[in-house]
Formats: structure tokens, sequence, C-alpha cells
């Protein structure tokens, strides 16, 4: 066991049991996220972008603005929502609510001006309750450039063409979550994937549904009752997964059937977080402040003493998801606005400083990877820009000096950021 006690006074212990060690010794396996097929990957048509870490390999963005500053354009985004905008070609998308989550909508803009274009609203529903900053469009769509998916809670999942005319729609019942829903859907080949615990007697599920009908494909039940994740798709040396990261557990899933392949126990119970791949290894953050979880993903069965690589005991983001970017793994732990840098392979702690105020709850937003430099945006809209790298170097902070608790879309050089009324799009003049 090792101790680490950063400059600021916080304890961060990194724990690798012998188990685990012995599980390092064998040959890393091959672990990446599953990419957007076809023309998807040139665009930003799902959460965290077409890498689903939140990395952008290539393009000339700017690091630097203000409400002023490399603003390209500015509108006003009716309703309210978290989501974040996804791209295809010349549309933008994010989804929007009213009347407390009665009504809610995706919605469609020109990226190029900012002009909405449509609003295509989802059968109402009775809205499940929510708390906090949750509300009732925090889950962010996705598309596959002929028809944009949204997963509504209580409302279900609605498809829509570029037009904003529903193609289909499936529903799943009421249910009771806990600070309400925020699922992100996968789209996986031909298939839309949401999972949702909640505490309703319909129980929670994993499901898979046909992404040109909304036919059923398969639906797993699962124990637990609590959490906001959303799943991904990784391939684990030539064989993909449908990862869930949840209450006390993480899961892996088969795409074709939802059979349970593993999973691993060392989650808290509020998971937020969407799990990022990389170095052989997935890592999976929970809880207020809790465990961050770095498991070797190719196992069967319960995996918990086999193949978890190294861990954290606390420290990790309870709503925004970490940041792989190269070999480090970047986290900001939302509790007390603190970022920390480590070493992705081996889980060494390489630094950890304050971002800001110590606010309780500051952070929502997911950070960037782009141009050789980090980006964690807290909810006052103060986007912190690091240097990318095993050392400390705060660059500069930019300040949108509104509410913000959605992650950015990244195209051609442009960032559009949603805040709490606006949308924003910052490029170079």
């Amino acid at each position: 066991m090792r101790k680490v006690v950063p400059s600021m006074g916080l304890c961060l212990m990194l724990i690798p049991a012998a188990a685990s060690l012995r599980a390092g010794e064998k040959t890393a396996a091959a672990v990446e996220m599953v990419l957007p097929e076809g023309d998807g990957v040139k665009y930003w048509p799902r959460w965290r972008g077409p890498s689903g870490q939140g990395v952008v390999d290539a393009g000339d963005y700017p690091d630097t603005w203000s409400p002023t500053q490399n603003v390209l354009w500015k509108v006003a985004v009716p309703g309210a929502g978290n989501s974040s905008p996804i791209i295809w070609k010349d549309r933008l998308f994010l989804t929007t609510s009213y009347d407390k989550g009665k009504r809610r909508a995706i919605m469609c803009f020109d990226r190029g001006t900012g002009k909405q274009l449509w609003e295509a609203f989802a059968p109402e529903a009775v809205p499940e309750g929510v708390k906090d900053k949750n509300g009732w469009a925090s889950g962010t769509p996705t598309t596959d450039g002929a028809r944009v998916y949204a997963y509504f809670g209580n409302h279900g999942v609605v498809c829509v063409d570029l037009h904003g005319k529903q193609v289909w729609h499936a529903g799943f019942g009421e249910m009771d979550a806990y600070h309400g829903t925020s699922c992100s859907p996968l789209l996986y080949k031909d298939k839309i994937i949401v999972y949702q615990d909640h505490r309703s007697k319909s129980g929670s599920f994993v499901v898979a549904l046909d992404r040109l009908t909304g036919k059923e494909l398969w639906k797993t039940s699962r124990k637990e009752k609590v959490g906001w994740g959303s799943p991904v798709a990784v391939r684990v040396n030539g064989k993909d997964q449908i990862i869930v990261s949840s209450e006390y557990r993480v899961y892996g899933y088969e795409p074709e059937t939802g059979k349970e392949i593993w999973s691993c126990a060392g989650n808290l119970v509020e998971v937020t977080p969407t799990p990022v791949v990389g170095q052989g290894l997935l890592f999976c953050c929970s809880g207020r402040a809790g465990p961050t979880l770095a498991i070797r993903p190719d196992g069967h069965g319960d995996v918990t003493q086999s193949h978890i690589l190294w861990k954290t005991i606390k420290g990790s983001p309870f709503i925004p998801s970490p940041l792989l970017y190269g070999d480090y793994l970047y986290m900001v732990n939302d509790i007390v606005s603190v970022i920390t840098c480590f070493e992705a392979k081996s889980g060494k702690l390489l630094w950890q400083e304050r971002a800001g105020q110590a606010v309780k709850h500051g952070f929502s937003a997911s950070p960037v990877g782009v141009g050789g430099k980090v980006f964690f945006t807290n909810d006052d809209g103060e986007t912190f820009v690091f240097a990318h790298g095993p050392d400390y170097k705060l660059l500069h902070v930019n300040r949108l000096n509104e509410k913000t608790l959605a992650s950015p879309a990244l195209l051609d050089g442009r960032w559009y950021w949603r805040t709490e009324n606006h949308l924003y799009c910052i490029g170079k003049p």
C-alpha cells in the first residue's frame, strides 16, 4: 500500500492488491473504444464525440475565449436542459424540456449561424421526479446521419429523422429514478442501447432496440436501483462488449444477447461518470469523491479479485467523467474542486491541484483533451486550461460568465457550448 499526501492536504490512497499485481504481469489486453461507423468519425455524433472519451486528435481550436472574444455566434436556447450538443454535417442537435418535464424535445440548429431549424416533441408522459441540478433533459442524443435518437426517462426513447419527423418511439413505463434520469443512449451497429437503474416495481434494465424500428431486441434485468450513467461499447482483444458502470459494480455485457460476461465490485452507490479506456484498461469512477478502478476487462464471471490492476480509495468525480489523454488520466473531484493527473498505466499520482474555489458539486461538464491541452469547466462557466503532461501547469482561465453544466462539442476548429440559456459557437475569426 502506498499513501500519497498532496500539497492540498487531501489524502489519496493507491492500492494494488496482490492478486491484481499478478493479473498485471500478464499480457495486457488490447482495449479500445468502439468508434462510430461510416462518416460518424468525421463529426461529433454522440456523447463525448467520436472518440467517446472527449479527446480531439486534430484541428486548430482556440484555447482562449470570453463572452465576446472568439465568439462567432450566440443564440438563446428555449426550455431547460443539461444535455450536450451533437453534430452531423451542418446540423447541431440537443434536447430540452418544458413545463417541469411534462414536454421534452429534440432541437435542431444550423451550426453555421445558430438559427433554430426545428423542434420535435416526445409523446407526453408523467415526468419522473428530479433533484438538484439534474433536470429532465440531461441525456445527450446520438445520430447516425439519417436519424437522431434521444432518451427521455418516462417519455422513453424517441427517434426522429433529420427534418424532425418522428420515426418511432419506445416507452418503458413510469420509473422512480432517484434524482431523475440522464442516460445518453448508445448507438452500436444496428442497436440503440439504454440502461436505467431505478426503484419502481418494473425493475432496472439494460435494453437494446432496433435502430430502424425501435423493436426490442433484448432486455436484461438488473438488481441495481440508483445511478445516472451511460453505456459504452469497447473492443477487448477483438471482441465487443457493452460496459455499464453502476451502483456497486461494473458490468460487461454481450452486445448481441445482453448476457453478462463479467462484473467487478468496487464502485460506491451513486455513479454518473462514463468509463474511458486505454493502456489495456477500463477506468471507472464512482460516488461522491469515491474510488477509481483500473480494470482489465478480459475476464469472465466475478473478476473483483483478479482483474483490478490499481484503484484509488477517494478523490474521484461524482458527476464529470474522467479524461484519458495519451498516457495520462485526468479527473476532477467536484466535491472540492480538485484536479488530479495520474499515470494511467500504473496509477502513479503525478499532480493534484485545486481549480478555483472549493465548491461542493462545482463541476458538471466532462473534461476535453485537444491540441496538447486539457480543459476543465466548472458550473460557473470558468474553463481551466492546463498543459497536457506529467507536470502541473495552469495556462489560463476562460470565463463565459454563465452557468454551464453541459460538456462541449468540437468540430472543424470550433467549440459549441451550451450554457443555461444560450448556445455559443467559439472559434478563430
